[in-house]
């Protein structure tokens, strides 16, 4: 580990992968990361390599058909990187160590699901929920922040499992997805494993503001994505304070790699540092890891009060909200669409 990243664990930070490929996998874990996470997009730039062609063509000699062997090849590299980070999973009795697993993305696309109602889609969360974390201790059930995933977490929780709430832009999101997680917590006969992170977006804020918030200043754009994220830590650090359990209940800092040229790569994993989960590109871990820097808290930092009311006299943040999720659940379908498509020219 350089000591760059070690200043960064040692400040308070879980250090995450953003990808499960096999060969980065085992190299930020020999460089300190403890955990990491998946999506289509990393599953689809494995893909690419093409390490993975025999393993293609085997699913499909089987009578697999693209959609199924995208789930099965995805459960193979999580449950890889399970058993990488799992050492750390067990030396932490569960608190660390663990791999998301994200859920099918085309249950929030209207043509993929039929215009499936909310309840429909929270069903399907919940079916698919509990099918891909069984039997996997240290897998975390990847679920978004929209109505259908919101409405699917009580019963994931309160049936055991697991959960890493994925595309939180807003306070509003998060206060529901943690009101539904505990809701359902509580009804397990045991907290003794409950374990639940909550994924706040970082630099797609920062990209909205500078293409919808014009008129802020210089020194405020930038910091969007920073001030919203604090105050949703601090929010989450006061609820588990006067709701203790024996595993933490943490934020994810995602979305951080930098979008301007202007800015260091290392901008958001230095405004973040000294607690919870930082889940960083691989890019991003290296370039702080090669950044020299010394890295202290910051989490408790806002930035200053005229910042801060600037931003807030000018974002309307309820309108980011939607924009982002509208843009955001494009996202988050069509590269599974481009998966499958790709799959499919492989056999």
């Amino acid at each position: 580990m350089s000591a760059a990243l070690r200043s960064l664990v040692e400040s308070g930070t879980k250090l995450w992968l953003d990808s499960i490929d096999p060969d980065l996998v085992r190299a930020s874990y020999a460089a300190g990361a403890t955990g990491a996470t998946s999506n289509p997009i990393i599953v689809s730039d494995i893909i690419k390599t093409g390490r993975f062609d025999a393993d293609l063509i085997r699913l499909a000699q089987t009578g697999q058909d693209p959609e199924t062997i995208a789930w099965s090849l995805t459960d193979q590299l999580v449950s890889g990187a399970e058993a990488v980070f799992r050492p750390i999973f067990d030396r932490t009795a569960g608190d660390d160590g663990y791999v998301s697993f994200e859920l099918d993305p085309l249950l929030e696309d209207e043509a993929a699901s039929g215009n499936f109602t909310v309840a429909e889609k929270s069903r399907r969360y919940v079916l698919l929920g509990r099918k891909w974390a069984a039997n996997h201790p240290n897998r975390l059930i990847k679920v978004p922040a929209t109505p259908g995933g919101l409405g699917a977490l009580e019963e994931l929780a309160a049936a055991g499992v697991n959960l890493n709430v994925t595309l939180i832009f807003s306070q509003r999101q998060y206060e529901a997805a943690r009101e539904a997680v505990w809701r359902g917590a509580q009804r397990r006969r045991s907290l003794a494993q409950f374990k639940s992170v909550y994924s706040i977006f970082v630099s797609r804020l920062d990209v909205y503001a500078a293409s919808h918030v014009p008129q802020l200043s210089a020194e405020a754009q930038g910091q969007v994505g920073i001030l919203n994220a604090k105050r949703i830590w601090r929010l989450n650090h006061e609820f588990w304070a006067k709701h203790p359990t024996p595993l933490k209940q943490e934020m994810i800092f995602a979305s951080t790699g930098t979008k301007s040229p202007l800015d260091k790569p290392w901008k958001y994993v230095e405004a973040f540092a000294g607690s919870d989960i930082e889940t960083n590109p691989p890019a991003t871990n290296e370039a702080t890891a090669q950044s020299g820097l010394s890295f202290k808290r910051r989490i408790d930092e806002l930035p200053n009060e005229t910042l801060v009311r600037s931003i807030d006299a000018a974002v309307d943040w309820a309108r980011l909200e939607d924009v982002l999720m509208s843009d955001g659940l494009k996202k988050f379908a069509e590269p599974h669409k481009a998966l499958l498509q790709l799959i499919q020219a492989k056999i």
